[in-house]
């Protein structure tokens, strides 16, 4: 009877596509990022000192990261959530629509992997976005428009049998919001021994989206009564999208502020997990980075401005209604980047832009 039942077995009809020269591919590029993220240990909280007794200001610098800005955790998730899905091998060609910190970062992260590594970039990128990511051995690839990026990625993609990578879909689901020493673990542990463990609010900007739906999930599930705050700017949908509750938004302009701001509400901006949001205008921003810049004695990035502007506003509500608590955000990058724009005062002039209100404002607000 059971040698029948053998021969029933092995007359079924199966497709073997188990492949353990690939598995073993594949657990070795797992193995390579994962000893990345063991070097990489953890980026410091650095508390500043603000002028309101009982109000604790923290950031975590996300600058001290091998590609330097927070987008080297986004590049590391997405390539091993790749990976594991099968979607990568032996050569295949990484596309990623991205003229940033992002394209920087991912190039990185495919060299590690022996894999080639294309940028879709706009017309009037910077020649030192450029210089950084070939620096990184990755390739560029330029469209005219911005609003091109993505299509031109997708194509790109089909027909080299490659892989987009596509950060504003996937950054949201590429990293583990539980823990895995992703950011809000991170953040919550390295608080545990200050004066208020557990913030009274987290704030950070939005690009992908990833970062404010991984905090916001995390406090939800672990039970947590932190507010989340994202700050938006000027040119980008995800402000008025999330206040109207349009997630089919969209905008003319984009953002001048890099690494932050969409024309689009993006798949991976969770707005249900954002408790707040604060719409900061763009010389607000580059102010807030020149005024945090001189405070830390290191140079920090625009993104950074628009986080500490709104943690700035924040931090004056909670004084005026005599709150005490710890308010937490994040320096993005270093501002280093931006010698030529930001920082260059010819550059913000032609823009319009003036600052000096916004430093003021800042200065009376947390010194």
């Amino acid at each position: 009877m059971f040698s029948g039942s053998a021969d029933l077995l092995g007359g079924l009809v199966d497709h073997d596509r188990l492949d353990p020269e690939l598995r073993s591919w594949v657990a070795e590029r797992v193995r390579r990022l994962e000893a990345d993220a063991q070097r990489s240990a953890d980026t410091h909280l650095i508390r500043l000192p603000v002028a309101a007794e009982g109000i604790d200001l923290y950031l975590k610098d996300e600058s001290t990261h091998p590609t330097g800005s927070l987008k080297h955790r986004l590049a590391r998730s997405l390539f091993t959530y790749a990976l594991v899905n099968g979607w990568l091998k032996p050569g295949t060609l990484v596309v990623e629509a991205s003229s940033g910190s992002t394209a920087v970062s991912e190039a990185h992260f495919a060299r590690m992997l022996d894999l080639p590594f294309v940028a879709v970039i706009p017309k009037g990128t910077s020649q030192a976005k450029i210089d950084l990511i070939a620096r990184e051995g990755g390739r560029v690839h330029v469209v005219d428009r911005a609003d091109q990026m993505c299509a031109e990625s997708q194509r790109l993609a089909r027909e080299h049998n490659g892989h987009f990578l596509d950060q504003f879909t996937y950054a949201e689901r590429a990293t583990d919001w539980r823990g895995n020493n992703n950011i809000a673990q991170s953040i919550f542990q390295q608080m545990a021994l200050e004066p208020h463990p557990v913030p009274r609010w987290i704030v950070v900007g939005a690009g992908t989206g990833g970062t404010s739906a991984t905090l916001g999930r995390y406090v939800r599930y672990h039970k947590l009564p932190t507010g989340l705050c994202v700050a938006d700017v000027e040119g980008s949908a995800f402000f008025e999208g999330w206040t109207c509750g349009d997630p089919t938004l969209t905008t003319t302009e984009g953002s001048r502020i890099e690494g932050i701001g969409r024309p689009r509400v993006e798949p991976s901006f969770i707005s249900s997990v954002v408790d707040r949001m604060i719409d900061v205008p763009d010389a607000a921003s580059v102010a807030g980075a020149r005024f945090l810049s001189e405070w830390m004695g290191r140079p920090v990035g625009a993104s950074t401005g628009t986080n500490i502007v709104a943690a700035a506003k924040i931090i004056g509500e909670m004084r005026a209604r005599g709150q005490t608590g710890s308010v937490v955000t994040l320096l993005c990058d270093s501002g280093e980047r931006y010698a030529s724009t930001y920082f260059n005062d010819e550059w913000v002039a032609a823009r319009g832009w003036d600052l000096r209100p916004w430093w003021e404002e800042l200065h009376r607000a947390l010194r």
